[in-house]
């Protein structure tokens, strides 16, 4: 059996706003990021040198890193046909060694000098489909289920290519990444959230059944 993958940040991706033209249209979108070199400052919400477009649906306290598996990107190349990147879908943090879906809600990753917390599952918006020139490219990434991880900052720092990922704390509330996704059409796993505590105001909706 081969010995199981390390944990760590493979690249560390970030971009500006642009305009893009999009079905006769300007859409001002950060989807599109790339890898950069050295160390990079995480504050507030932001890494250095990334930005978000619409603040009130990306970004934020609850969204304020991406983190996208290199294994949930040979599982695209390999299945479904796609040419694959870091950052293809605008993670910021690509890495490895880690089952993305069995992450906990609260679970909390030390990464270079700081502490990050899962907090939620990304879903889709159509700008994922401006990014890979399919507009129906958002539900067949939400089909497939491998969503990657939002991260909370608890405690700021920098962050590089090659930093190991610890998993410093695990809950045992067993309310997992997937948990969250199956919740959108099972309501006895929407039933489960709560135990997870705090919750982003979207899950909270899907918790009550709203």
């Amino acid at each position: 059996m081969d010995a199981p993958v390390p944990a760590r940040v493979l690249s560390v991706n970030v971009g500006p706003v642009r305009d893009v033209a999009w079905r006769g249209e300007v859409v001002s979108t950060a989807i599109w990021k790339s890898p950069v070199v050295g160390r990079v400052a995480l504050r507030g919400v932001n890494l250095a040198g990334d930005d978000q477009a619409d603040r009130t649906v990306h970004g934020g306290p609850d969204k304020a890193v991406y983190a996208y598996a290199r294994e949930d990107y040979e599982y695209w190349q390999a299945s479904e046909g796609l040419e694959v990147e870091p950052a293809l879908f605008g993670e910021n943090l690509t890495v490895e060694g880690l089952d993305l879906a069995a992450a906990l809600i609260g679970e909390r990753w030390h990464v270079g000098s700081t502490v990050l917390e899962v907090a939620q599952i990304r879903l889709p918006c159509f700008k994922l489909g401006i990014r890979l020139g399919d507009p129906r490219f958002p539900q067949r990434f939400q089909h497939v289920g491998r969503m990657g991880a939002y991260l909370r900052v608890v405690q700021e720092g920098d962050v590089g290519a090659g930093d190991a990922i610890e998993i410093v704390f695990r809950p045992t509330h067993g309310v997992s990444l997937s948990t969250m996704l199956e919740s959108l059409s099972d309501d006895t796993q929407a039933r489960r959230l709560p135990r997870a505590g705090y919750l982003p105001k979207f899950w909270q909706r899907v918790a009550e059944g709203r």
